[in-house]
């Protein structure tokens, strides 16, 4: 049966895609992100096939959201569309373009240039909006999915190290499988999103719209790149260690899956706001790492220890409840460091909506860490007495725990997506007297 199902998989993998035919923006002027220091005569898009001109084909703005550009035309070349642009201030603009191809498809796009100033990133081009909620919710299930597998594989290879009786083996590959799929799937609707709230357009035009600038111009599209690479990968070893049952195949899952989730560190807050640095991304992957791990062991322990595997009950509570104690004193450590560091001042708590989702979210963390030593001073304890009657009373606390382990991470989710207050700007110096 696997030797099928993996043959289906490579014929699937084989099988080319259909090729479309739109026109290709392939030359822009000004360039995308570039800093001029003298201000452009004109907005230059050039394609690689002919393209039909309308008089909005080239729409540039201020940072104020003025409309600074002329009616767009088609160049002799008819491959390129030109709009001219009057003698434009110091500041940063926006350009947003539009033309029909020869397919009869509208290609669209946006991205920005600066005026002896550093330009914006296309997802805060004028026109974008903010975070919306349908973000938030596809932002925490990526955090989930990436509990399931991280964390999955965490507590497979650190607390439940032994052969498994085969429904827990089955449970295991079905959860950490949902989670790597999950992972490549939300993650592509997260950047979908992203990039459709950056062009203002609706899906279907969003099908042929440009997503280079967004992909290759910003964090946010890095990260997106490299961590549907890296988890792509890891899918490949997890079904691979299924198919050899090969335990060397799921540690190097394990570090991969680790690894590529800094990229949610290395494209957030901690590495592009004020006073970002590497140990603010460290801390950040830090708290990430570990909360994944224990919310995945939860998990874990919750819905394939307990119900497909008693025997193993109370030595995969122990060892993870030991296990948890390091992961939690991580958690703790690095939030505390992050939310030192950017939240300025104590009052930021309540002034700020950046510190109103912070306490909502260290509410849970609370209650979460309420349950879990409830756990480690009276479950733990009585089982290394001996007492195994506790273990029947374990199975809802244990899912009631992991509830709100879930309900952080949808916390963190808005968390991410909100802006820190911004630092206070250093005094300047009072000048010496010259006087003695």
């Amino acid at each position: 049966m696997r030797r099928v199902f993996a043959l289906a998989v490579l014929v699937a993998l084989a099988a080319p895609g259909a090729a479309s035919a739109h026109a290709t923006l392939r030359q822009t002027i000004p360039s995308f992100e570039q800093r001029l220091q003298r201000a452009p005569a004109q907005a230059l898009l050039r394609f690689d096939q002919r393209v039909t001109a309308l008089p909005g084909s080239i729409r540039v703005y201020s940072a104020a959201g003025k409309l600074v550009s002329g009616p767009a035309r088609s160049a002799p070349d008819t491959r390129r569309v030109v709009a001219s642009l009057p003698r434009l201030p110091r500041g940063a603009y926006t350009i947003r373009w539009s033309a029909i191809s020869s397919d009869g498809h509208v290609v669209s796009g946006v991205y920005t240039f600066g005026i002896r100033v550093a330009a914006p990133p296309p997802t805060e081009a004028y026109g974008a909006g903010g975070p919306t909620r349908a973000e938030h919710l596809v932002r925490w299930a990526y955090f989930l999915a990436l509990a399931l597998v991280v964390g999955g594989l965490g507590f497979r290879l650190l607390v439940m190290r032994g052969p498994l009786p085969p429904g827990a083996e089955r449970r295991f590959w079905w959860v950490t499988g949902i989670g790597v799929v999950a992972a490549l799937e939300v993650g592509i609707a997260a950047f979908i999103l992203r990039a459709e709230d950056a062009l203002q357009l609706p899906f279907g035009r969003l099908l042929y719209g440009d997503l280079s600038p967004i992909a290759s111009g910003t964090r946010f599209g890095a990260a997106f790149i490299a961590m549907t690479l890296g988890f792509a990968l890891v899918a490949a070893l997890l079904f691979l260690a299924w198919l050899t049952e090969r335990r060397a195949l799921l540690w190097a899952a394990f570090l991969l899956g680790l690894g590529f989730a800094s990229g949610l560190s290395l494209s957030g807050h901690s590495a592009a706001d004020a006073g970002a640095g590497r140990l603010s991304v460290l801390a950040d992957w830090v708290h990430l790492s570990a909360a994944c791990l224990w919310v995945g062991g939860l998990v874990q322990l919750a819905f394939v220890v307990w119900p497909a595997a008693p025997e193993l009950r109370r030595e995969c509570f122990l060892r993870f409840s030991r296990v948890a104690t390091v992961l939690i004193g991580l958690v703790l450590c690095a939030g505390v460091y992050l939310s030192i560091l950017r939240l300025p001042h104590v009052a930021d708590l309540w002034r700020e909506h950046y510190g109103h989702v912070l306490l909502v979210k260290l509410g849970l963390v609370g209650l979460a860490l309420t349950w879990g030593a409830v756990h480690h001073f009276v479950a733990r304890p009585a089982l290394e007495r001996g007492d195994t009657g506790i273990l029947s009373r374990l199975p809802r606390s244990l899912v009631g725990e992991s509830a709100v382990a879930v309900a952080v991470l949808l916390v963190a989710a808005v968390l991410v997506d909100s802006k820190p207050p911004p630092r206070p700007a250093p005094e300047p110096a009072k000048a010496a007297s010259l006087d003695r």
